[in-house]
């Protein structure tokens, strides 16, 4: 069934007013205008009614007198003072038989003795419209009496019929201006009155809903006013409120997916290169030993020349050089599953600075270790850990000649953390993004391979860790390695030691 509604779908709200307020207004102000000036003209024509029966009682004791008396002039002259009042047309006096004694006034009625008799002998008054030569009057009839109460005559005055119809008429015209101006001001106090106390929060809400449209989305409704606007404002402001919320959330969940997607895509890139780099490691592993074991073999050889003695110790260091190279690439690539130990957090970092401390020297680093006071053990995969810290300590040797490094650890939430930080140059913005990258370095080529922070990541994430760069406070770069333990002990105050 189809819903029935009544108000049209592009009615305006001023047109609804006139139509459904208005209207009805208008039409019960009308029938109530029309049944009181009914009674009015009612009340108007009694009362030029009851004005000729006054100026008819005002000279019923006179004339009865002089009709008593038979006085002839007496008569005329009351009838005479009738007309000075100017509301009577015409007056006539009759005598007990219906005979007319006399008549003054602008027109002489029809001779009905018959009638003015009965009017008489019943001695009441009366009052009724009838034509007088010819023209419509308003008649009233009033007994006159002697001194012993005896009817001796009849009174008649009349009243043009004309002048109750202009009087009406009059009353009528001013009747209707007077209501259609009522109807007017109405309206015009009704629509002033719908636009001061909704029309224009209506507007400023429309203004609104059009700046929202336009891409304002911060914009909110002031509302104010009748208690059915700041309610519809609330709403309006609560709805954009929840979409804000709902486009956040939708923003979010979008930025999440990017992520696990980026994510995706970089674990399968890093799987592509692992295999890649496991293949290429395994295969080029056995040349490499029998190239370095053929020349180890002719360094033995005491009576060999100068220059090829040379010769075989650069190819000796080179095959030394691409088997660092070919171990790097099947740590990255290594996919073993983790072995778990109990392992001793400070020797696990004195094993990873004696492995770096060497390249240190070289390098005119000093690395500083601060190890915790507590025994502190933890369950991991030692070797692949031990492997994380010490490129984390070359990264930081290698950054600039002379740096200072330093590695501590600290433990808090079910987290064991190293940091190695080093007061070198520092990583520039632009390569955050990228710097555990598989194969990224900023080192020249040949001298890095851009595994070992790759390395790192992967060992973290395996531990179902991560890890972080940060600005170190040496003024440097700053690592730091998140390793989940188990029952992990309070924050240990850490000592220095060379």
């Amino acid at each position: 069934m189809s819903e029935i509604t009544l108000f049209p779908k592009s009615i305006h709200s001023r047109t609804a007013l006139l139509v459904y307020v208005m209207l009805p207004m208008v039409l019960t102000l009308g029938i109530v205008g029309y049944v009181t000036l009914n009674s009015i003209e009612s009340q108007v024509e009694k009362q030029m009614q009851t004005d000729l029966e006054l100026v008819a009682r005002a000279v019923q004791l006179p004339l009865s007198y002089a009709l008593e008396k038979d006085r002839t002039g007496s008569i005329h002259q009351s009838l005479a003072s009738v007309f000075a009042i100017g509301r009577v047309y015409s007056a006539n006096v009759y005598d007990s038989k219906g005979k007319r004694i006399l008549n003054l006034g602008l027109a002489e009625p029809e001779d009905e003795r018959e009638k003015f008799t009965q009017l008489a002998a019943k001695g009441k008054k009366r009052g009724e419209y009838e034509q007088i030569a010819g023209r419509p009057v308003y008649s009233y009839f009033l007994p006159l009496t002697d001194t012993g109460g005896q009817i001796n005559g009849l009174l008649q005055l009349t009243r043009k019929e004309s002048e109750f119809i202009e009087n009406l008429h009059t009353l009528r015209i001013h009747g209707v201006l007077l209501l259609t101006l009522l109807m007017v001001l109405l309206s015009g106090v009704v629509l002033y009155g719908h636009h001061q106390a909704v029309g224009v929060h209506l507007n400023r809400l429309t203004a609104s809903m059009a700046r929202i449209a336009r891409g304002d989305h911060r914009h909110r409704f002031e509302y104010s006013g009748p208690r059915e606007i700041r309610a519809l404002g609330k709403t309006f402001n609560h709805m954009l409120n929840r979409m804000d919320e709902a486009q956040k959330t939708i923003l979010a969940h979008r930025r999440k997916q990017d992520e696990l997607e980026q994510q995706v895509r970089r674990n399968e890139k890093l799987a592509a290169l692992g295999r890649f780099a496991a293949g290429t490691a395994h295969e080029l592993g056995t040349p490499l030993c029998t190239i370095g074991g053929r020349a180890q073999r002719a360094l033995r050889d005491k009576n060999l020349p100068e220059n090829l003695t040379r010769v075989f110790e650069v190819i000796r260091t080179e095959v030394s050089r691409m088997e660092y190279i070919i171990k790097q690439l099947l740590d990255f690539s290594r996919r073993n599953p983790l072995r778990r130990a109990p392992m001793d957090v400070s020797r696990l970092m004195k094993s990873a600075v004696s492995t770096v401390q060497e390249e240190a020297q070289k390098n005119d680093a000093h690395i500083r270790c601060r190890i915790p006071d507590a025994r502190k053990v933890v369950l991991l995969d030692a070797i692949r850990i031990q492997q994380a810290l010490v490129n984390l300590l070359k990264n930081a040797v290698q950054s600039a000649q002379g740096v200072h490094v330093q590695m501590s650890c600290t433990c808090r939430n079910n987290l064991v953390m190293f940091s190695v930080e080093d007061d070198g140059p520092g990583v520039m913005s632009e390569n955050r993004t990228e710097i555990f990258d598989p194969f990224f370095t900023t080192k020249p080529v040949g001298e890095g391979t851009g595994l070992g922070l790759s390395v790192v990541h992967a060992a973290a994430r395996e531990h179902g860790g991560k890890v972080e760069l940060t600005d170190s406070q040496m003024g440097g770069a700053g690592f730091v390695l998140y390793i989940p333990c188990n029952n992990p002990e309070s924050e240990d105050k850490p000592k220095d030691t060379v």
